[in-house]
């Protein structure tokens, strides 16, 4: 309860107002009948719808429902597992695995206090955002005396605490900073760069720290998936040393490329990147990377359009969770329309700057003009690609301010 009220602010300036939202709309419902999927369900719904509203920027920190549930699908984590999510956002990620094995195992009384107590990890870093989450872990009938929920910055240092899976959708922001006011007023601002014994590269790109991160939380031969920007797929410098280091001393073996048009943070191009962790070792744990582009040819908006769970029926499928060392492409040169092929380790680490932004179908918006999208999915192309350069330009800014 703590979580929930904490730095809490009533914003009701009518006091007639307030007793009519507890007197006459709270008090008349019985909520002590209701059950926890209800309200749980209820309360995913008013995340998001507050979501949607861009002007608040609390999309940031929603991930699609669909999107979660298939990624809870494949990973198919199991009782008695220990799940985190370094930035837990509303708890989207780990209320889904909760679900999960809720629902796919037939759970011993041990088990299922486990589940509700002791399985679930979370940090989150916005105060609101967390007091969300906790509310939605209550109504979801998660948590023991104490929410699994801690607010901090995750990235600051190792918490010692190893889980044998990690789901997570880090902000999608790309560099951290903090403004610092000198004492004749010139305001400038300062890279969070983070310096960690147990990463590989020291950079201040935040999704390459979570990269780093989530490989100290897991424990050896256990699994993670991260939502990652392009960016993570081709930078060169920290993200060249990045993902050969991630390549070799883990296996990673699959990459889901996402269209636009799925998060309400406007021109995110984003990927999921699933690893598992293991030892040291000589040679590189990392065999064949397995991509299945969903981006190539494939049109999602909000509103108009929405991204369904069924969409993914087909990833679903060719990941192969019950064995996934058994998988067949659907791409060939007879087929070369298919969205599911592999990549060999050596391919892989030739690639200049090692980069994992691969490709391989047509473009069918590249074709003759009779093809070419409908004119508001263009525009709306054009704004995201406007807004993802201008995003770039304000990093360089700062950059450059910072160097004086």
């Amino acid at each position: 309860m703590g979580l929930i009220f904490g730095k809490a602010q009533n914003k009701f300036q009518d006091p007639a107002k307030l007793r009519r939202l507890i007197v006459d709309l709270i008090d008349k419902e019985n909520w002590s009948i209701m059950s926890a999927d209800v309200k749980g369900d209820a309360y995913e719904g008013l995340l998001e719808k507050n979501a949607q509203d861009t002007k608040t920027g609390a999309g940031q920190y929603f991930t699609p429902r669909p999107l979660i549930q298939a990624i809870v699908d494949v990973m198919a984590p199991k009782p008695n597992e220990t799940i985190c999510d370094p930035a837990c956002g509303t708890g989207g990620f780990l209320i889904a695995s909760h679900d999960y094995i809720a629902n796919h195992y037939k759970l011993t009384k041990d088990q299922k206090r486990f589940l509700d107590e002791k399985a679930l990890w979370g940090w989150e870093l916005v105060q609101n955002t967390a007091r969300l989450c906790a509310m939605n872990f209550m109504l979801h009938g998660i948590g023991g005396d104490t929410l699994p929920i801690t607010v901090a910055d995750s990235l600051a240092s190792d918490p010692g605490e190893r889980f044998d899976m990690v789901l997570t959708n880090p902000p999608f922001g790309k560099k951290s900073s903090t403004t610092i006011v000198a004492e004749n007023g010139k305001v400038s601002k300062e890279k969070e760069t983070i310096e960690r014994d147990d990463f590989w590269a020291t950079t201040s790109n935040k999704q390459l720290n979570f990269v780093q991160h989530i490989k100290t939380l897991l424990k050896q031969h256990r699994r993670a998936v991260m939502v990652v920007p392009d960016n993570v797929l081709f930078e060169g410098g920290a993200g060249e040393t990045v993902r050969r280091k991630l390549l070799h001393e883990c296996d990673v073996h699959t990459l889901l490329r996402l269209p636009t048009g799925l998060f309400y943070a406007q021109g995110v191009k984003a990927n999921v990147i699933f690893f598992d962790k293991k030892p040291a070792s000589e040679t590189p744990w990392t065999k064949k990377l397995w991509i299945y582009d969903f981006r190539t040819n494939k049109d999602f908006t909000l509103k108009t359009n929405p991204l369904k769970r069924s969409d993914l029926d087909e990833f679903v499928k060719c990941y192969n969770p019950e064995n996934r060392h058994e998988r067949k492409p659907t791409w060939s040169e007879k087929n070369p329309d298919g969205r599911w092929r592999a990549f060999d380790y050596e391919e892989l680490i030739n690639r200049d700057k090692a980069s994992l932004d691969i490709f391989w179908l047509k473009d069918e918006s590249l074709e003759e003009s009779d093809n070419l999208p409908e004119p508001d999915v263009i525009a709306r192309e054009i704004v995201e690609d406007l807004e993802s350069a201008l995003e770039q330009i304000k990093e360089i800014a700062e950059d450059l301010e910072g160097k004086g």
